[in-house]
């Protein structure tokens, strides 16, 4: 059954109204069936209505993990009191005590977020427990959410090596891509993406420093939003940089994110809902780079136009001065940042000469690729450098006047770009064949950015992403919404060994 679903996302300082297409399942002793299509609200629905409950759906998902994951290798542990947590909130309900719309609904969390054994992919981190929950893991408790288990992330949230390949961790091994899966899922957040696009859960939490929550969104097929900087608490979060990393949802449609993203503020939303018939949307094309992905923008460009909205072309400036010193600066801020987060571990490695020893000595995590940009980090200069403050300055003050600039000279809403070419082939050695992607701005601005499926090349999927000024993060979810409603684009996954010759 197809309806209008309108949920309103109540915030301390704003109401947002998003609206979404939504299937609501029917009713059936198995939910397994409708989990690929369903909504956290027509979840709810039929929990109210005594048609399913928190126990159900989470058994169904601890049904799947075991079956469909052999193939993807997305999770790496699964909470034991998972059923125990859905339990809980199947009392509130029955209590009328239920805390909000995520109250019974499994979340996944990639596994640099505190919680419980919280690895970053890293063996050197396996018998050294944080000391609390991150307070993101805390928010989504507080809301009613199972917090089912963690997801394989490209190891060290893809800052060890040159070479490394997406979705491989010391840990988890290789996270494969679940609609082809010796095609790579993307990173670092590989593990979130591709669960989700499995329907392994409801919902993932991965973290962005530069493309690792829209990229591994946009080639699994899934709804990905790295948010403002500042509006999740990185607190409990194995850092590259506090100057850029954020956490943030993933999910199979943009309602869930919206849900879980209210769920997770550590601060009040800005007031800022938006229409996508009547809005002024400019496209960054990216052309020339891979021909799916110029078939797949010009289709969408085409159907924006006949649905009421303003297209025009843009090209972001001074993004190649921005670029030119991101890696010098992040060098420097994970220098600071990770020995600070290890400083926090029960025991374990607590300095990155340690970690270097460390791998180099262990049988596994050289095994694929080296460690440079660890090396690297040792010889960066320190945040208290003079060069370091100057080229940070000029990295965050370039790129933000990128997007600001570019939307108040054509009175934009949003900046829409591709997110990713289609996947590539996994392989080690030389690292990923990254064709394209569109993230750097927003991730170097500490701006919003949000992926949602928008095509495909064959059976592999390939999104589009909508990005804007510091907390436009409400205007986002409600133009991708719409741009959802218009092209409902989102592949279930096929499971393919490879691509059909």
């Amino acid at each position: 059954m197809r309806r209008r679903l309108s949920t309103i996302l109540t915030t301390s300082s704003a109401v947002i109204a998003i609206t979404a297409t939504a299937i609501a399942p029917a009713a059936a002793a198995d939910p397994a069936e409708h989990l690929d299509s369903a909504t956290i609200p027509a979840l709810q629905r039929q929990m109210a209505a005594g048609r399913l409950s928190a126990v159900g759906l989470t058994s169904a998902y601890l049904r799947r993990i075991r079956t469909v994951d052999r193939e993807v290798h997305a999770v790496m542990r699964v909470e034991p009191d998972a059923l125990a947590q859905a339990a809980a909130s199947d009392r509130r309900r029955r209590s009328n005590a239920l805390r909000g719309p995520l109250d019974g609904i499994p979340v996944l969390l990639k596994d640099n977020i505190d919680a419980g054994v919280t690895t970053a992919g890293s063996r050197a981190l396996l018998g050294s427990r944080p000391a609390k929950d991150a307070e993101l893991v805390r928010k989504l408790r507080a809301a009613g959410a199972v917090i089912l288990g963690k997801t394989n992330l490209s190891e060290w949230a893809n800052f060890r090596s040159t070479k490394a390949t997406s979705g491989w961790s010391g840990v988890g091994g290789q996270t494969a891509n679940p609609h082809v899966l010796d095609r790579n899922p993307c990173g670092s957040s590989s593990g979130s993406g591709a669960a989700v696009a499995a329907s392994l859960a409801q919902v993932a939490i991965g973290t962005e420093t530069n493309g690792s929550i829209v990229c591994p969104a946009g080639a699994t097929g899934v709804v990905g939003l790295k948010p403002t900087l500042g509006v999740v608490s990185g607190e409990g979060v194995v850092p590259i940089s506090h100057e850029q990393d954020t956490a943030g949802p993933m999910a199979r449609h943009v309602v869930d994110v919206a849900i879980t993203l209210d769920a997770l503020r550590a601060r009040p939303a800005a007031t800022a809902p938006a229409s996508l018939r009547g809005s002024r949307i400019g496209v960054w094309r990216r052309a020339g780079a891979d021909p799916d992905v110029d078939r797949v923008l010009n289709s969408t460009v085409d159907l924006l136009r006949v649905n009421g909205v303003t297209v025009v072309d843009v090209e972001p400036p001074y993004l190649d001065q921005a670029g030119e010193h991101s890696l010098d600066v992040l060098l420097s801020e994970f220098k600071r940042d990770l020995p600070a987060y290890l400083a926090t571990r029960s025991c374990g490695p607590k300095t990155l000469d340690e970690l270097v020893r460390f791998n180099a000595k262990d049988p596994v995590e050289l095994s694929k690729f080296g460690q440079e940009l660890f090396t690297r980090t040792l010889t960066a200069a320190p945040t208290t450098d003079p060069e370091y403050r100057r080229k940070r300055a000029l990295v965050t003050d370039l790129s933000r006047r990128s997007i600001d600039e570019t939307l108040a000279e054509h009175r934009l809403d949003a900046i829409l770009a591709p997110t990713n070419s289609p996947a590539w082939k996994t392989e080690y050695g030389e690292g990923d064949a990254f064709v394209l992607g569109s993230s750097a701005p927003a991730a170097m601005a500490g701006y919003p950015n949000i992926t949602v499926p928008a095509g495909a090349a064959g059976p592999l999927p390939i999104g589009v992403s909508l990005f804007a000024g510091r907390d436009s993060d409400a205007r986002l979810l409600a133009l991708a919404a719409g741009f959802e409603r218009l092209r409902p684009a989102r592949l279930t996954p096929r499971y393919l060994p490879t691509l059909p010759r």
